[in-house]
């Protein structure tokens, strides 16, 4: 196996996306993008959980909203191949938009149900679908090849930024203004990055093309294209390893502890819950009232601890350079990634789940950033938004089947030894079929 480029002898520049107005507009942008998305679901999960109590709605929630990614992305891959990544990613925008005012509008009229839960839910789902893949060919557009790595790390960074700043503003909303309000608001933030790409410089009238490079017609199959374009990669071992260890990680995974968060909250802060039972029931309103705040904010504290940890390790290794992409680096950390996980599931001190959470978020930005590197570094460059789209099949669109391992999974086992259980499948395959898939094959020069 040949080294990866990413640990090149191109010297190392520290942030350097954000030393140029545009990089430092894209990434603001994508910040506050990923923060209204948060906001969203912090307000959307909570009412759900509150109007259902329901671990397999939560389930549901993660197949609806993670589908599409494993449908379409080599679809919207191609469409940034062959069309300008700008507008693809307003088009992103667009359905971000009206999934908030979906839920707004079902919210201030009471008329939540499952249909129309699953409907908004797949919305937002086909909004990050087009965002995802042309953001990536829009960085690469930004800070070229050498400083990847660097670039796709900040682009990380500024996304658990917005994760954040999300459950700490969307918490805020939950308490001070009633749900719909909050959304209504939260479209206004979408605005700031959408305007910013009708002039942004970057696109295919500003890329300097390789020689005898040329875009591919668009797809009439969307099957056919991933098949077209697996079969380009498939003699590739980083691309599949990295691929298939991305995909490891969403299934088993993924993000599904998100929409079960609330019943983790739930049970660890089981005496904070009972006292507010019974300040309910002795009619003590300002008690109560106390006790919902401390609910909120452990319900927050928990969501935002690791997109602190993420932001943590964006900066530390952004500093030194530190990390470089190495393709068995990326599976220890998945591997340390999944034991940070148990950790939080076997607990039931708060103040150790929300250690462990921020660990893995530090864990989890690494080997994200680090994959996703080593896979646009080696796809051939007239191939790059689909080998993007196939990398974020695996990547995000596994995801939907972890609500079956973790949310589902969740009904049966309860949503402790469901998420043990899943990051002990991962944590296995992880340190059998990884390293066999990198020993096979051949790197195909980028």
């Amino acid at each position: 196996m040949s080294a990866s480029p990413a640990a090149g002898a191109t010297k190392h520049v520290s942030f350097i996306a954000l030393r140029s107005p545009s990089g430092r507009a894209y990434l603001g942008g994508t910040a506050l993008v990923m923060m209204a998305d948060s906001i969203e679901h912090v307000i959307s999960y909570w009412i759900l959980f509150e109007k259902f109590h329901s671990p397999v709605l939560g389930g549901i929630a993660v197949i609806t909203h993670w589908a599409p990614f494993l449908l379409l992305s080599v679809y919207t891959g191609a469409l940034a191949d062959c069309f300008d990544p700008r507008r693809i990613i307003q088009i992103g925008m667009a359905f971000f938009m009206l999934t908030s005012l979906g839920w707004a509008v079902l919210f201030l009229t009471d008329t939540l149900t499952w249909w129309n839960a699953t409907i908004l839910l797949t919305l937002h789902g086909l909004a990050g679908v087009f965002w995802s893949p042309a953001s990536q060919l829009l960085i690469h557009d930004i800070v070229g090849t050498a400083q990847l790595q660097s670039a796709i790390r900040l682009l990380a960074m500024a996304r658990t930024i917005g994760l954040l700043a999300g459950p700490a503003v969307g918490g805020a909303m939950l308490v001070w203004l009633d749900p719909a309000t909050g959304l209504f608001i939260n479209i206004l933030i979408y605005v700031p990055l959408t305007w910013w790409l009708w002039k942004a410089p970057y696109g295919p009238k500003f890329r300097e093309e390789d020689p005898g490079v040329s875009r591919k017609p668009i797809p009439s199959r969307t099957f056919s294209d991933y098949a077209a374009t697996i079969r380009k990669i498939a003699g590739n071992n980083i691309i599949v390893s990295m691929t298939v260890l991305a995909g490891l990680a969403s299934f088993f995974i993924g993000v599904a502890i998100q929409p079960l968060m609330p019943a983790f909250s739930a049970h660890l802060g089981a005496e904070a819950a009972r006292a507010a039972a019974a300040a309910a029931i002795s009619g003590d309103g300002h008690a109560h009232g106390a006790q919902m705040l401390g609910a909120s904010t452990r319900y927050s504290m928990l969501m935002s601890a690791n997109a602190a940890g993420a932001v943590a390790a964006g900066l530390i290794l952004e500093f030194r350079g530190l990390l470089p992409a190495e393709p068995r680096t990326a599976i220890i950390l998945t591997a340390l990634w999944a034991l940070t996980l148990i950790g939080f599931a076997a607990t039931s001190n708060f103040l150790v789940a929300v250690t462990f959470l921020f660990a893995a978020g530090f864990l989890q930005l690494t080997y994200q950033a680090m994959t996703q590197t080593l896979v646009q570094l080696n796809a051939p460059p007239e191939l790059r938004g689909r080998v993007i789209g196939l990398y974020q099949t695996s990547a995000l669109g596994m995801m939907t089947f972890s609500g079956f391992t973790v949310g589902f999974g969740a009904s049966v086992l309860g949503v402790h030894w469901a998420l043990i259980t899943s990051a002990a499948m991962l944590l296995a395959l992880t340190a059998i079929i990884v390293p066999a898939l990198l020993r096979t094959g051949h790197r195909t020069p980028a």
